[in-house]
């Protein structure tokens, strides 16, 4: 990498915290900050959809996936889960969003169930997001400390790690602190251009410098068996299959994009239920599109390396050799062998899918689910003030996870989504017990819900079973124990019953 290359990626830096804080003008109300006054277009929120999901995790980890040994395509099994949730929450969920005034997800458990439910599921939320976007900033200052140790061989990497993930850390906070969401929207439909434009960049380069160009690439890629896309065996320690992927992969998306306040927190930004469906569908194509695109990646990658032609590979303790982890496989082509320039690029491109920041999102629900039921009828500056304080507070926890797991040798992604999934099941649940068991009070719907949690404790810690298969069983034991014990309880009452059930509104 070049100085051109450190000027790109630190103007991109610039840029973002400067087109944040432009927005802070318009940010009057708690409405503003956390909905952008519901007025964002669905094509708007349809990318920024796609941009949340595709987070540095996603860039560097899933190329990775295809590059280590026996690594292949069989990743895309869950995209076919992700397609299936989202026409779930199509019909189920995003109508009940757009009856009355919602600033969180939550508060819709607040009406069926009761503000017992709501904080324990907010809780939640709030615990997972920062674990999660903690790794994922972790997995940005790696590539930023790799940028800054081609420049300087001789540097410490992990000082420059920490220091990078200090440095990317603040660049968010500042960004969402004066933006808001309609800021974070806007900002990931650009991103979702650079990244895209950087990753093409990268293949084009990947597919030019390998002796034999494309033809060569998929030579090896059948050799090696990359292009194996389906499994249909039927085992629970196994990640990637056919029904791992279509039932684990449709839970966890009715989960984070259901019932989790990250992604409908955008959904809110929008003033009608069909505009919220069309974005969430939408996102499904372009995401698919772009798994194909990052998996293909990591055949050129495992072409360009030629790991296979050394007499260690099978034996090497690393499934991604010569590499310590299928991690630092793109960012070391990125930062070493791209021209000055297009290394530029695409490291802003990683930045760029970093900065899809959560802080707003877990603000809006610390403020209107755990705050306001101990601070009530205040005025709308105040609750805007704590907003700002609570953006500027989950920002440092973030980087303090950065910071707590950067030593851990399992895959960023393997272990953001399985840490996602733990406790995703049981909030998932709960919204599946308010929709379609309508006598179901508060009481029962908690014992569910501490049963699940229990149940996936133990499975995450003393079993093998694959992280894809938790949303399920967290949410069916959920739904189980609930039906059971509300057998023990007084149903709930009539107006309660309707908050969740499905239907299209015509809004």
């Amino acid at each position: 990498m070049r100085t051109l290359d450190l000027l790109i990626i630190f103007g991109y830096l610039i840029g973002i915290v400067v087109f944040g804080s432009w927005f802070a003008k318009k940010q009057q109300t708690t409405s503003d900050y956390f909905l952008g006054d519901r007025s964002v277009p669905w094509w708007a929120v349809a990318f920024s959809i796609v941009a949340t999901e595709t987070s540095t995790i996603t860039f560097i980890s899933v190329p990775g996936i295809a590059f280590s040994r026996g690594g292949n395509f069989q990743f895309l099994q869950l995209v076919l889960g992700y397609l299936a949730g989202r026409i779930v929450i199509s019909l189920l969920f995003i109508p009940s969003y757009f009856r009355g005034e919602l600033l969180t997800v939550y508060q819709l458990l607040d009406r069926r169930f009761g503000s017992k439910i709501k904080m324990i599921a907010a809780s939640l939320f709030v615990v997972m997001r920062n674990i999660a976007d903690g790794i994922r900033l972790l997995l940005t200052a790696i590539v930023l400390a790799a940028v800054y140790t081609s420049f300087q061989p001789g540097a410490n990497a992990e000082t420059i790690t920490v220091v990078s993930v200090i440095l990317i850390g603040v660049a968010m906070i500042v960004f969402t602190y004066f933006g808001g969401m309609e800021a974070v929207i806007w900002v990931e439909v650009v991103q979702l251009g650079i990244y895209i434009a950087g990753a093409i960049a990268a293949a084009v380069i990947l597919t030019n410098s390998i002796d034999g160009g494309l033809g060569a690439a998929f030579a090896n890629a059948s050799a090696f068996h990359k292009f194996s896309l389906f499994d249909f065996s039927f085992d629970f320690t196994k990640t990637f299959t056919f029904w791992a992927g279509l039932i684990g992969g449709c839970f966890p998306t009715m989960s984070t994009h259901g019932t989790d306040q990250y992604l409908v927190q955008r959904y809110l930004c929008t003033d009608r239920a069909r505009k919220a469906v069309t974005a969430l569908l939408v996102s499904g194509a372009i995401v698919l599109g772009q798994f194909i695109g990052f998996l293909f990646i990591g055949v050129l990658l495992f072409s360009y390396y030629h790991p296979f032609t050394d007499p260690g590979y099978t034996a090497a303790a690393s499934t991604a050799f010569p590499f310590g982890g299928g991690d630092r496989v793109f960012p070391d082509f990125i930062t070493r062998h791209m021209p000055s320039g297009l290394s530029g690029l695409v490291v802003a491109a990683i930045f760029a899918a970093a900065m899809s920041s959560s802080l707003n999102s877990i603000a809006a629900t610390a403020v209107n689910d755990l705050y306001k039921p101990f601070r009530p009828a205040r005025p709308d500056k105040h609750y805007l003030k704590v907003s700002h304080i609570l953006t500027l507070f989950w920002g440092v926890v973030q980087i303090g996870v950065a910071l707590v797991v950067r030593h851990q040798n399992r895959s960023a992604l393997d272990q953001a989504l399985s840490i996602a999934s733990l406790i995703n099941g049981p909030v998932l649940g709960v919204f599946l017990v308010g929709t379609f068991l309508r006598r179901v009070s508060e009481p029962p719907a908690l014992i569910g819900m501490g049963a699940s949690i229990a149940v996936m404790l133990y499975i995450f810690f003393a079993t093998k079973i694959a992280w894809t298969w938790y949303v399920f069983i967290g949410s069916t034991i959920t739904l189980i124990v609930a039906g059971i014990a509300s057998f023990a309880f007084a149903p709930a009452p009539d107006a309660m019953q309707d908050e969740l059930s499905p239907g299209l509104s015509n809004k």
